[in-house]
């Protein structure tokens, strides 16, 4: 069961084999480049996650504002029911 474990984790000489095959393939001029483009896409990606969390929670906060409106009118509603029910009683009392 370990076996398995390790066998999808790379160790130490592993990942110089694999640094070493990326230099030869890449070259040592091209390897900034990648590195700056990676930047970039992580910054573009943090960028995007950023302004959908905002969306999100401006679309949150308009439904709790409706739902508090909505609420806001239930009571009111019941209020007025109440003060007329009020009202009838003691007009049936007097």
């Amino acid at each position: 069961m370990t076996y398995f474990v390790q066998l999808g984790m790379p160790g130490g000489m592993e990942l110089i084999v694999i640094l070493f095959v990326v230099l030869l393939l890449f070259g040592g001029r091209k390897i900034p480049e990648l590195m700056r483009g990676l930047g970039k896409g992580i910054k573009e990606f943090n960028t995007a996650r950023a302004s959908l969390e905002d969306e999100l929670q401006k679309g949150m906060d308009e439904d709790e504002k409706k739902q508090k409106k909505v609420e806001a009118a239930r009571l009111e509603k019941v209020q007025a029911e109440k003060e007329k029910l009020e009202a009838e009683r003691a007009a049936h009392t007097d």
